[in-house]
């Protein structure tokens, strides 16, 4: 399978080395708007190099993509991709809107193409971790779920198009936020009913830069998620609370289960642990692209979304906003 990367920016790396792991799978172009972007992660595997993603499809040299660009593009590239009969891997958000999520999968759908969102935190080697051990009973049901996380949300301090709304959706809830409800629910083991949001727009930003969700998930688990920006030390953790104990994972630590005061090392971090998840979601796309279900659903990817949106409503009003029944696949 010959893949393509739209967007060479800083994960772009990460897709291209995991292509050339995986057996069966080559990185064919990159393209992005920059070409020394571009030529910067094309030039190791000896990858052609575009910078229109149109001319890029149009030459028939892919049979895959991985989108990897400003989340209100995925729409548009997803959609041209595939006309041409290209299978996608679209980075999460997997789109700004429900209605363009859904536009985007009948699409796909239709030409027959797989679509497959990119939800990294189902690869990373401390959150399997603890989802075995869940899935194996060893700290019974889960009960409460806390997930905690610093970003940079400082005009200048990313590029421009994450404060334009327009573009980006929003600010910490739909980039850093994707991840820790995408996370949260797969680990508390349900989808959400009914969300409330704060949000803070410091540093004079044009978008949030910090804010709280608190979610009740479809299961009784109560969910709260805290994200703050600029702060001392970068915090990347994640407590869950069982009725036989608590666990907590931290991609920087590892991850730990404490059970009657006893203490027990689920996972230890590694400097190949981001690598490999890269490489894993690959293989998980290239399966899919062969018939086998995908790690992680459309349905999922575009729940995710529906609870920002949400938390943007809730935080707007300052009231709870009700979700509808999930349906099961």
């Amino acid at each position: 399978m010959r893949l393509g990367i739209i967007g060479a920016g800083a994960v772009a790396g990460l897709h291209a080395q995991g292509a050339d792991d995986i057996a069966g799978l080559s990185l064919a172009a990159v393209c992005d708007l920059k070409a020394d972007a571009a030529a910067k992660v094309a030039e190791p595997w000896g990858a052609a190099v575009y910078t229109d993603y149109r001319q890029m499809l149009a030459a028939g040299v892919v049979d895959a993509v991985v989108i990897n660009t400003p989340h209100s593009l995925h729409k548009e590239m997803v959609l041209a991709a595939a006309a041409h009969g290209v299978h996608v891997l679209v980075e999460k958000p997997v789109a700004t809107t429900l209605e363009d999520a859904r536009t985007m999968e009948d699409a796909c759908a239709a030409a027959g193409v797989v679509m497959v969102v990119g939800m990294i935190q189902h690869f990373m080697a401390e959150k399997l971790a603890l989802r075995t051990a869940l899935d194996a009973g060893r700290l019974g049901r889960v009960l409460m779920v806390h997930d905690y996380r610093s970003t940079d949300y400082r005009p200048g301090s990313r590029p421009d198009w994450f404060f334009d709304k327009a573009v980006s959706g929003g600010g910490a809830f739909i980039n850093i936020g994707a991840h820790c409800l995408d996370r949260s629910l797969w680990l508390g083991g349900a989808p959400a009913a009914r969300i409330t949001a704060t949000v803070l727009n410091r540093f004079g930003s044009p978008v949030e830069t910090d804010g709280t969700m608190e979610l009740l998930l479809e299961n009784g688990v109560q969910l709260r998620i805290t994200i703050a920006s600029d702060c001392p030390n970068n915090i990347d953790e994640m407590l869950v609370v069982g009725e036989l104990g608590t666990a907590t994972v931290d991609p920087r630590r590892g991850t730990f289960m404490e059970i009657d005061g006893e203490r027990t090392v689920l996972h230890t971090t590694s400097p190949h642990d981001i690598q490999n998840a890269f490489t894993a979601q690959l293989a998980d796309f290239k399966a899919a692209v062969g018939g086998a279900a995908p790690a992680v659903s459309l349905a999922h990817a575009s729940h995710v979304v529906e609870l920002v949106l949400a938390a943007y409503a809730a935080a707007e009003t300052g009231t709870a906003v009700e979700l509808a029944p999930v349906p099961v696949p």
